[in-house]
């Protein structure tokens, strides 16, 4: 663990080499200008978004948009990385895991949920192919054969609906089109990573095209258990996906028909015990990257798959169009660990008991279905309207090793009617405001107990009758906005808007002989000012945002104390405030560089309310305690990283006329951010930050790219969350990895 000294020296030498960067740009780009008579100048790219579920300039839609794509994108996962590498990339977006590879959790604008069970809800919605992605085992498909991430911050209750008070991640694949084209991507790196992407398209008949996608990502076992002798007994993922696109287009017809499969069999986080010590939060003597001491857990593994399909349907008439987008997911798997991270009595440190848990997703179904009516956009004014039907059920398992195992089932139902509508008030003045009216229902009932759990065998635990329970509510949530033209390139924009979170139910605890918990729906009302535009000459991109919301009946999970309980509560108000910049910079014909900075302040309003603090009796609790308990009035939400800055460069270098060399680095730092509810020394991490690196060569005429990578080349051992009611137990990022990769377009 780097000290704050070091960390500071890292932050000014990389801002040192950004600004060198812009003063070496300058006389470039002079040059440049010289030669304007002669060579063609060189601009951004114009880059469109499907925020408002049509296709737009992002420059001039009235949100906060940052987008990824291309080698930005795919130079975050080029050793195997899951969707948590989105994490800090993007201002204002954060991401964290305690379920390894799948039940992700993501943060905008501070504002997330820290659940950790498979039933969590999210305020946070993942949209992959104009399909919600509901339940956190489905948010994590693999990211492959992508044409455009859209991050949209802020409440999207009007077209999107419910469960989407802190924003969208939107995500759009390659579609097929009639052109032949096909791709192939491998890489080779350290700890046995070895990835292949392949996809290929072309037209079938002079109506129908298709394009097939797949993924395969691995990496070998590398993590010793000191205990069992094991030199390579965890670590590692095989991973597979594949997507099957079918487009069928007439004139005033389409039917896109998507099918998509994944398989995991990978590790579960890596749970370290007492890897910090009490009154720090630094890594200690105890924290080994390599290696861990476990005697349960069986190397904790997790294995899950996943299928789904979904049918767009496009209809062309006069002056408008009808959408229809049919989807069905499932998923089943499991997942094991041991979550004290250690051996009782036997260490890393003090550990007073053994506490070891399995995590099944029994029988997950998801069923949507979408209609909606869009004008062409013809005369200034835009309008679409329509309505949407949601359900979902399935089934989890907690099979703890004092306990036993319990199932719980869930179902949802939710629909709603929509309308949005867009007016030119003149050249420079457009006004947006749209409207959605949401009913969403919700089902819980207790499974059958296994008996055979050792609390129930020797008489310390009892099999509990919970009565069913049936939650409903429906909301009305809207938006209003305004963006005016200040120049041809440069607007300003106004957004006000209301989304809510709906009703939640959590059943983890029954596990543990506790009731099941129940949290109303919590409304956000948001406003924001921000800007966008386009400089020097297109060369320069800059895009800012000031925000400011609150929420009423916030829902939290609190989590931990004594019994490691997962509880839904509300808190009276929770307020959140800052702002975004984006810029990219084209200094020259061979430098481009971009930056983004975020700053949330974030807040818990409610002077009574408090939850458990560790259990573990090891960590340092800093907010005032009354009976046992912290109070939390004051405090930041958890996971919700304070600043957020990123940066990247490219530079390249002409080899003849056929290709070129290029150097591209990327690096993100995540300020303060408080782990749990309560703050305590232990559980708050600040200068946490990871770099890559890809040096290669791109051959424009035979299409193809070689290169070498290195991801968190510095090797930071960063904490990215704890659990405290045993010992201070942690877990981390990922590791360094080096690599080669070799990528050959066909066309």
């Amino acid at each position: 663990m780097k000290t704050q000294h070091t960390l500071f020296r890292s932050r000014k030498t990389a801002l040192a080499l950004c600004i060198q960067g812009l003063l070496v740009a300058t006389p470039a780009l002079a040059q440049d200008t010289l030669q304007a008579e002669t060579k063609e100048a060189k601009v951004l790219e114009q880059i469109t978004v499907t925020a408002q579920k049509r296709t737009q300039s992002i420059q001039e839609v009235p949100i906060s948009i940052a987008t990824l794509s291309g080698e930005k994108f795919e130079n975050m996962f080029s050793a195997g990385e899951d969707i948590l590498a989105l994490a800090t990339r993007v201002p204002g977006l954060y991401a964290e895991s305690s379920n390894g590879r799948v039940a992700p959790r993501f943060y905008i604008r501070g504002l997330g949920n820290s659940d950790f069970d498979l039933a969590a809800s999210q305020p946070v919605s993942i949209i992959m192919d104009e399909v919600v992605m509901e339940n956190v085992i489905l948010k994590s498909f693999p990211l492959f054969d992508v044409e455009r991430v859209e991050v949209i911050r802020g409440p999207q209750g009007t077209l999107f609906g419910r469960n989407t008070t802190a924003g969208i991640i939107k995500f759009d694949t390659v579609k097929p089109s009639q052109d032949f084209d096909a791709v192939l991507e491998t890489a080779l790196g350290t700890l046995g990573t070895l990835n292949v992407e392949a996809a290929m398209g072309n037209g079938i008949t002079d109506e129908l095209s298709y394009r097939l996608s797949v993924m395969s990502q691995n990496r070998e076992d590398f993590i010793e258990n000191s205990f069992t002798g094991d030199k390579n007994a965890m670590g590692g993922f095989h991973e597979n996906a594949a997507r099957l696109q079918l487009l069928y287009e007439m004139d005033d017809f389409s039917a896109l028909l998507n099918l998509h499969t994944r398989d995991l069999n990978g590790t579960s986080s890596i749970f370290r015990a007492n890897g910090v010590s009490t009154g720090s939060n630094d890594l200690n003597a105890n924290y080994d990257r390599d290696k861990v001491y476990y005697n349960q857990g069986d190397d904790n593994f997790q294995r899950y798959n996943a299928d789904g399909a979904s049918l767009k349907l496009d209809k062309r008439f006069d002056g408008f169009t009808v959408t229809s987008i049919t989807a069905y997911e499932k998923a089943n798997g499991t997942g094991k660990g041991d979550i004290d991270g250690g051996v009782a009595g036997d260490g890393p440190g003090f550990i007073p008991f053994d506490a070891v848990t399995e995590d099944r997703l029994q029988d997950l179904r998801q069923f949507t279905q979408e209609v909606r009516f869009a004008s062409d956009g013809t005369d200034g004014y835009d309008w679409q309207f329509g309505g949407f039907y949601f359900d979902s059920s399935f089934g989890v398992t907690s099979v703890d090793g004092f306990f036993g195992a319990t199932t719980v089932f869930h179902d949802n139902m939710t629909w709603a009617v929509f309308g949005q509508g867009s007016y030119d008030v003149s050249d420079k003045l457009t006004l947006t405001g749209g409207v959605r009216y949401t009913y969403d229902e919700k089902d819980f009932r207790v499974g059958d107990q296994n008996v055979d759990g050792f609390a129930l065998v020797i008489g310390a635990a009892q099999i509990q009758d919970y009565d069913d329970i049936n939650v409903d509510d429906n909301q009305v949530s809207w938006e209003l906005s305004a963006n005016y033209q200040l120049t041809e390139d440069s607007m300003v924009f106004g957004r006000i808007a209301r989304g809510f979170r709906a009703q939640t139910i959590q059943g983890r605890d029954v596990a543990f002989e506790a009731p099941p918990s129940v949290a109303d729906s919590e409304t956000i009302n948001s406003v924001e000012i921000g800007f966008k535009s386009d400089l020097l000459e297109d060369t320069l991109r800059l895009n800012g945002a000031i925000f400011m919301y609150q929420i009423d009946d916030i829902q939290l999970s609190a989590i931990g104390g004594e019994t490691q309980g997962n509880q839904l509560i509300n808190a009276d108000k929770g307020k959140g405030q800052g702002f975004e910049l984006d810029v990219e910079y084209l200094a020259s014909d061979n430098l481009t560089l971009t930056a983004g900075y975020s700053y949330n302040d974030t807040e818990l309003d409610d002077a009574s309310l408090s939850v458990a603090p560790c259990g573990s009796g090891q960590c340092t609790v800093l907010d005032p305690l009354v009976d046992g308990n912290a109070l939390i009035d004051g405090n930041p939400f958890p996971q919700a990283p304070k600043t957020i800055f990123n940066v990247t460069a490219r530079y390249t270098m002409p080899m003849g006329d056929d290709g070129e060399m290029f150097i591209y680095t990327d690096w993100a730092w995540q300020g303060d951010t408080n782990l749990f509810l309560y703050e305590s020394v232990e559980y708050h991490t600040s200068g946490n930050y990871e770099g890559g690196l890809r040096i290669g060569y791109e051959n424009y005429v035979n299409e193809y790219t070689v290169a070498l990578f290195g991801r968190n080349i510095t090797d930071q051992d960063n904490i990215k969350g704890g659990i405290d009611f045993n010992n201070n137990t942690i877990f981390v990022n990922e590791p360094r990895i080096f690599g080669i990769e070799f990528r050959k377009q066909f066309y």
